[in-house]
């Protein structure tokens, strides 16, 4: 029996709606949260580096595992940091559609601490490129870290001034391509969702977003620091542990996710596998955590 007609029957019967797992009802408001599940490349990190695994290998083992969208982080795209020429990256594109899998998001590695504007210029410049090439691919949004450098001597209130200058115009030259900038808390410069909030709201702008890393609220209570900070998610990285009081512990997903749909986010949820082991066991193993509490 087609799976809707299954559905309509089975409700027939018993007298109550059949829903989908992937969707939620978000309390209070009628309104019903999507919820999609998808890769982040950096779990393949070692064999995408060494070319043991190509970005299409990686598009291949997510349709085959179920996933419905990937991150594919521009480091793993060829060339990079230099941007592929088109037909390659059109050829990445075509595959993800052939196979079902979407292009959830992208990345560069950038930093907007360096003291220096004239090299501060350049990481701006990677990123307006890397604008061009997440739209080429299809990726609404792109991932841009803080940075992380120590600038002795200069207050966090002149590196905020400048990351914020950088910032805008990042989110303006993705305003138009059409590609939402999220801004990555990575236990940088960027620390606690009181800076996150300060940060977003400075710029003012639904261009930009958060990219919400849930193993890298480190000073606070993870689970308080991302319900703070859950309205300006764009994206995610749901990884396997948290750091609780100093220490590094299994994330606890059924109230990660009931953050989550309470939030009212509707979108991607990549996870992201770190540490030693065999990768592909271990994404299995977070990926069916992740689907039982969606």
């Amino acid at each position: 029996m087609p799976l809707l007609h299954r559905r309509a029957f089975l409700s027939s019967i018993i007298g109550v709606p059949v829903v989908a797992n992937a969707f939620s009802v978000l309390p209070g408001t009628g309104a019903t949260a999507r919820l999609k599940t998808s890769l982040n490349a950096f779990s393949f990190n070692k064999p995408l580096l060494d070319g043991s695994m190509t970005v299409f290998d990686l598009l291949q083992y997510c349709a085959d595992t179920g996933f419905e969208g990937v991150d594919i982080t521009g480091y793993y795209l060829k060339g990079y940091p230099v941007v592929p020429d088109d037909e390659y990256l059109y050829k990445v594109k075509r595959m993800a559609v052939k196979l079902g899998v979407e292009i959830s998001g992208t990345g560069v590695r950038n930093d907007f601490t360096i003291a220096d504007k004239s090299k501060r210029a350049q990481e701006v410049e990677l990123v307006k490129k890397w604008i061009e090439a997440a739209a080429k691919l299809g990726a609404p949004v792109i991932r841009v870290f803080a940075g992380n450098q120590k600038n002795e001597g200069i207050s966090r209130e002149k590196v905020t001034e400048w990351m914020l200058e950088d910032l805008r115009t990042c989110v303006e030259y993705g305003r138009q391509h059409g590609v939402i900038i999220g801004l990555q808390n990575h236990n940088d410069f960027i620390q606690t969702a009181r800076q996150v909030t300060a940060m977003i709201d400075a710029v003012n702008s639904e261009w930009l977003g958060l990219i919400l890393d849930t193993g890298s609220y480190r000073v606070n209570d993870p689970y308080e620091e991302i319900e703070k900070s859950v309205r300006y998610a764009v994206n995610w990285q749901i990884k396997e542990n948290v750091f609780l009081n100093g220490k590094e512990v299994e994330t606890d997903m059924a109230r990660l996710m009931g953050i989550i749909k309470r939030s009212g986010y509707s979108g991607y949820l990549p996870i992201e596998t770190l540490g030693e082991g065999e990768p592909k066991a271990k994404i299995e193993v977070l990926f069916g955590k992740v689907k039982e509490v969606i």
